[in-house]
């Protein structure tokens, strides 16, 4: 039997999952804890702490793991995501880590630069290209606008295949612990294509409220966000992804899900029925 290398549990893999308190980091997180699997919660109050903008983090929490989800935070298109990236990919070599796994956005340049960062590492590799999430309307985001009975973005017509970040979570886990799904690179999607006032729309239906959907100007719409006291980063990162990813380019629903996990991804409207019966919407 092959010796567990110095830091790692015997007889089982240890993964770090970064972001671990996010929407699919705390999903991945609670599917490792099910199975058994030895993980480590990466964020600043994590044992050891992983911060993505303090570097002297990396070395410890990077010890002794087998395989690494990548999730940056805000956005791998913010300045400094790619030099991050590629500075903890390095690291993630030098501590022995054999596996990586990136979270990444669909019809984002730089995002697709930090992709080839990862494969270009010499570590096994997966990307994880995601659309919207569809949790956006229930974590955060846009749940005060559901909660205040208006949903006002910039948007009109351009469908989005809203994913749904379970489906996200279970590609990742089964990503991180079988080495079937290495070098492979999947965009992640829901089954249909629906624009922000049909989201809207299948919302009310599942929870029985008067909810409406109101476009508004980006400019206009930023100008709320400033107002509001969005971090500068925050407000600009929505701005680009409105102005530059929501033109229509990543409308067209793709198979990823079905390709890692062999079923379809779940529909919209079954996220807002469960988002519903969960209570994510109850005022």
């Amino acid at each position: 039997m092959e010796a567990s290398p110095p830091g790692r549990s015997p007889g089982g893999m240890t993964i770090l999952v970064t972001a671990g308190h996010g929407k699919t980091g705390r999903r991945i997180v609670s599917r490792l804890a099910a199975r058994g699997l030895p993980t480590r919660v990466g964020s600043r109050g994590g044992t050891p702490p992983f911060d993505w903008y303090a570097p002297s983090t990396w070395p410890a929490a990077l010890h002794g793991v087998d395989a690494a989800y990548l999730a940056f935070i805000p956005d791998l298109t913010v300045p400094g995501g790619r030099q991050a990236i590629e500075a903890v990919a390095a690291e993630a070599g030098r501590q022995g880590v054999r596996r990586l796994v990136l979270l990444s956005g669909r019809g984002e340049a730089e995002a697709e630069r930090c992709e080839q960062v990862v494969a270009a590492s010499g570590l096994e590799w997966t990307v994880l290209r995601c659309s919207w999430f569809a949790q956006n309307f229930s974590e955060d985001f846009l749940l005060g606008d559901v909660l205040g009975g208006t949903v006002r973005v910039p948007a009109t017509d351009v469908r989005e295949p809203f994913v749904d970040a379970d489906d996200i979570a279970d590609v990742a886990v089964a990503a991180l612990t079988d080495a079937r799904h290495a070098g492979q690179l999947y965009e992640l999607t829901g089954p249909r294509a629906v624009t922000f006032a049909e989201a809207t729309a299948e919302i009310a239906a599942a929870t029985g409220r008067d909810l409406k959907f109101e476009p508004v100007g980006l400019d206009e719409y930023l100008d709320g966000l400033r107002a509001a006291g969005v971090p500068d980063e925050v407000s600009g990162l929505i701005g680009f992804l409105f102005r530059e990813v929501l033109d229509g380019r990543n409308a067209v629903p793709q198979d990823g899900v079905r390709r890692a996990l062999g079923r379809e991804a779940r529909d919209f409207a079954a996220y807002a029925r469960d988002a519903a019966a969960s209570g994510a919407w109850d005022a």
